[in-house]
């Protein structure tokens, strides 16, 4: 309800201005300029976000001095601490960086934003910056044009620079006319009320644009005009900082609760940071004046006191709030919780991540290890195995000699509860993600996919030789018996080996391990390896028996070799070379039953 009131009602005020005043109308384009030129600059830097942004952050988010730095640095070089978070919440959404990382690079965000101030108030009030604007803009819609998706950005990058300095134009040109009709200053308010009064103005005027570097565009080119007071200029900075995190709020919207946390996070530390820049406002104004005498500041330079003044509360905010991150965090994550989702819920798969290539992919690999992970307990427990003896140190045959009892399961009421919804989800998320994907980065989607249909295969798998088994390991007679443990053994000795090189995720040469599962599965075949054929000619099982070994034997080869097709992709390190280059080396199915061939001549 509110928000079909609020939109109208802007709009009326706008075009009511537009009516009384010419003036108002100059200001209101350079704001609507500079907003376009700050989405334009934003999707200029998308296109370089497909991969060399994402493998950077996730460099340098190790320490929480690396993430400060990284948002100082992305916010300075981008102009845009809105970009930032939402690359940070994408990545935080998609599991590569800690909550810690995230609160890090926001705080630095917050400090690399205070660069726009500086670079108005030094260059864009003292220079004819429209002569700068036309050029940008021409070279830059040329470019935008092009196929190429790197010139094509670089043509965005160029025409949001040149709105950007269009916009501050207007505005600056907007306000030098309102000075001689109407005087804001006459509304200036001294004090701690003036300064709470224009904080809370600072607040409305940002939220309502989204972007609080467009706010001190208008604070900056009013002070400079002489329409509003330097104290009353400071408050609407301080709620500038406030009415900034609004991008966050909405970006974490769509994203799962890591996202939401960060979101709030950005809230209480620009809440606390404006409190305590309140609440010292007079011992900040005199540091900032000693600060500009000595680095040879004019007293009367108050837009680029402003931008001193922005700086240094933003600086002590990062201060005070630094050593407790770690509180805050565990503060965080108890007051908002994790909720206990279906485990056919996702986890991972949001809006918020599905923007950038990199964070799709990993976000898609994270959902099918959450696939992984409930298939997991389906496939042990068809096996009438438990999850924690496969994961122990403990020896399978003998926990399968112990293990005498069937665990009763219903595999396709399983399935349906916690495999199929997921993996539709994940198929219905890469259908969605892979329309502005690099034909590698399509490749790593299509892997994945893939790696969730071996596991709904495995289940498959599992599921036809459920019955025999379940049927046989309880059997009088002791050579199927003991076949169909033999299975069990080795089903759960993959499940183990796959646990391990899953644990062992950053050594690359973990996954090449899973080879010899393959092999061994292979080498143990009673097909193959003529123990089937010797216990039908001693008459030692029956032909109903025979026939039933012979073609479970065929299911657990075919859920092992799924089970490890879906290893390589998942359990594969580094970046997207690497990986390659770890499949490569996996060997292939002729390669499997060579070397299987092999072992069985040695053996003989």
């Amino acid at each position: 309800m509110i928000k079909k009131i609020f939109l109208p009602t802007i709009l009326v005020i706008l075009a009511y201005g537009f009516w009384i005043s010419p003036d108002f109308k100059e200001i209101s384009a350079g704001v609507a300029i500079f907003l376009f030129g700050m989405l334009s600059l934003e999707e200029g830097f998308k296109a370089f976000t497909g991969g060399l942004l994402e493998r950077l952050l996730r460099k340098t988010t190790d320490r929480l001095w690396k993430a400060l730095s990284f948002g100082v640095v992305s916010t300075t070089l981008m102009q845009s601490s809105s970009l930032v978070s939402v690359i940070t919440i994408s990545f935080l959404s998609a599991g590569l960086i800690t909550l810690a990382a995230g609160i890090g690079i926001i705080f630095g965000a917050n400090l690399g934003t205070t660069t726009g101030a500086w670079l108005i108030a030094g260059f864009g009030m003292k220079v004819k910056i429209s002569a700068y604007a036309m050029p940008m803009l021409v070279f830059g819609i040329i470019l935008v044009f092009q196929k190429s998706k790197s010139l094509n950005g670089v043509g965005y990058i160029l025409a949001g620079l040149g709105f950007l300095f269009l916009g501050i134009h207007h505005m600056k040109e907007g306000f030098e006319a309102f000075r001689d009709t109407i005087d804001l200053t006459q509304f200036a308010v001294e004090g701690y009320a003036g300064v709470l009064l224009f904080t809370l103005l600072g607040v409305a005027a940002t939220v309502i644009m989204q972007s609080s570097h467009a706010t001190l565009v208008i604070i900056i080119t009013a002070l400079a005009a002489g329409q509003i007071t330097y104290e009353n200029g400071l408050g609407l900075a301080i709620g500038a900082n406030i009415g900034t995190t609004i991008t966050a709020i909405l970006g974490s919207m769509s994203s799962n609760v890591q996202g939401k946390r960060l979101a709030a996070a950005h809230l209480i530390f620009n809440v606390v940071t404006a409190v305590i820049a309140i609440g010292l406002i007079n011992q900040l104004m005199n540091f900032v004046d000693v600060f500009s005498a000595w680095v040879g500041i004019p007293a009367d330079d108050w837009t680029l006191k402003l931008a001193v003044f922005h700086s240094v509360f933003n600086t002590i905010g990062i201060v005070v709030m630094m050593p407790f991150t770690n509180q805050l965090v565990n503060f965080l994550e108890r007051i908002m919780p994790q909720k206990k989702l279906a485990m056919a819920q996702p986890k991972f798969l949001n809006d918020s991540v599905i923007e950038l290539p990199d964070t799709a992919i990993e976000a898609v690999r994270q959902e099918t290890l959450h696939l992984y992970d409930n298939a997991f307990a389906i496939l042990a427990h068809g096996l009438s195995l438990h999850r924690h003896d496969i994961l122990s140190e403990r020896e399978l045959e003998e926990v399968v000699k112990e293990g005498k009892k069937v665990m009763p399961i219903n595999i396709d009421e399983e399935y349906n509860a916690s495999v199929k919804g997921l993996y539709s989800e994940i198929v219905k998320f890469i259908s969605r993600a892979q329309t502005s994907m690099t034909p590698e980065q399509a490749d790593e989607m299509f892997a994945l996919r893939a790696a969730g249909r071996d596991i709904v295969e495995a289940i498959k798998d599992t599921k036809h030789m459920h019955k025999n088994l379940s049927r046989y390991i309880v059997s009088d007679n002791e050579d199927i018996r003991t076949e169909y443990n033999n299975i069990r053994v080795q089903l759960g000795t993959v499940l183990r080996r796959l646990a391990e090189a899953r644990a062992e995720e950053d050594d690359p040469t973990a996954i090449l391990s899973l080879d010899t599962i393959r092999v061994e599965m292979e080498e143990n075949d009673s097909t193959a390896n003529g123990i089937l054929e010797m216990l039908i000619r001693e008459s030692r099982i029956t032909a109903e028996m025979a026939t039933s070994l012979m073609n479970d034997s065929a299911y657990a080869y075919d859920v092992a070799k799924n089970l490890v097709q879906m290893g390589d992709v998942l359990f594969a390190s580094g970046d997207s070379a690497m990986k390659d280059e770890e499949r490569l080396l996996v060997l292939d199915e002729d390669e499997v039953e060579e070397a299987a061939r092999l072992v069985r001549e040695d053996a003989s």
